[in-house]
């Protein structure tokens, strides 16, 4: 037990650290340009900084997953095979749901779908 407060203490540090990240970058400037290559600059940037912040979120809600898995007594348990997942691997990457061979399986199967498919 005093192993999950351990890790509950580090996914609370790391969701205040993304929520402060995410209130930093709540707006996206849309700047106009005297010219159209100070104009592909900016939009750059727009587009650094969304997917920035997009990556900010969805690491944001895999630790939030985390802190419910430890409080419905289902952390470290791999969310496909359901069995354990190994005490290194959590230390590393506290918010993991799967165990590394299933993490590997998703994102070999990520990797393969269409784009089409993922944009939908």
């Amino acid at each position: 037990m005093p192993e999950l407060k351990k890790f509950e203490l580090v996914l609370q540090a790391r969701a205040r650290e993304r929520a402060g990240s995410l209130a930093e970058r709540n707006q996206i400037r849309i700047e106009r340009s005297a010219d159209a290559f100070d104009g592909r600059l900016h939009a750059a940037d727009r587009e650094s900084s969304a997917q920035a912040l997009a990556e900010d979120f969805r690491l944001l809600r895999q630790v939030e997953a985390a802190r419910d898995r430890i409080r419905d007594g289902t952390f470290g348990i791999c969310l496909r095979c359901e069995e354990g997942i190994p005490p290194k691997r959590l230390q590393a990457i506290p918010w993991a749901a799967f165990c590394k061979s299933c993490q590997e399986m998703a994102e070999e199967a990520k990797a393969y779908r269409p784009k089409l498919a993922r944009a939908a």
